[in-house]
């Protein structure tokens, strides 16, 4: 089939096209890219929602909705990287860019998965070549908080 390449032409053809239920396949795609998301999400955390995530949605469901879809169900889902691997690089992204409290989740992650507390401060180190000493200090500060929190629940106190 030739598609017609003027804009008014693409557009009628896209808006047919929906009417004639296309829209119920692309529902069905985002539905299963969420389900994929969802999938990660419980590998990583242990089989528990993740609590940001979920808070987002009471307030930004469509945020959370597209996070869900995309990040976790299209990105995260993807062949080539396993999950491990997929964690310390999201450690290292997140804290040499400054948004350490989204660090502190995927530190969580990647000690769920096995990654020990010492390869997580070698990223930090890691991290002032690229993003320097501040970054790296307020991500250390901000695994400490991680690891502290982990001991204590391992130990059955609080932090």
């Amino acid at each position: 089939m030739l598609i017609p390449t003027t804009a008014p032409v693409r557009a009628a053809a896209a808006a047919a096209l929906l009417l004639a239920g296309v829209s119920s396949a692309v529902a069905e795609s985002t539905e299963a890219r969420r389900e994929r998301g969802a999938a990660v999400i419980m590998k990583l955390n242990d089989g528990v929602p993740q609590q940001n995530l979920e808070q987002m949605r009471q307030e930004f469901p469509f945020l959370a909705d597209a996070t869900e879809a995309y990040a976790l169900g299209d990105v995260w889902s993807r062949p080539g990287l396993d999950d491990r691997t997929r964690q310390l690089a999201a450690v290292a992204a997140f804290a040499a860019t400054g948004q350490t409290a989204i660090m502190q989740v995927h530190a969580g992650y990647a000690l769920n998965i096995g990654v020990s507390e010492e390869e997580l401060k070698e990223i930090i180190y890691l991290i002032t070549v690229p993003a320097g000493f501040s970054r790296a200090i307020a991500a250390s500060q901000s695994l400490s908080e991680v690891l502290a929190e982990r001991r204590s629940a391992s130990e059955g106190t609080t932090p």
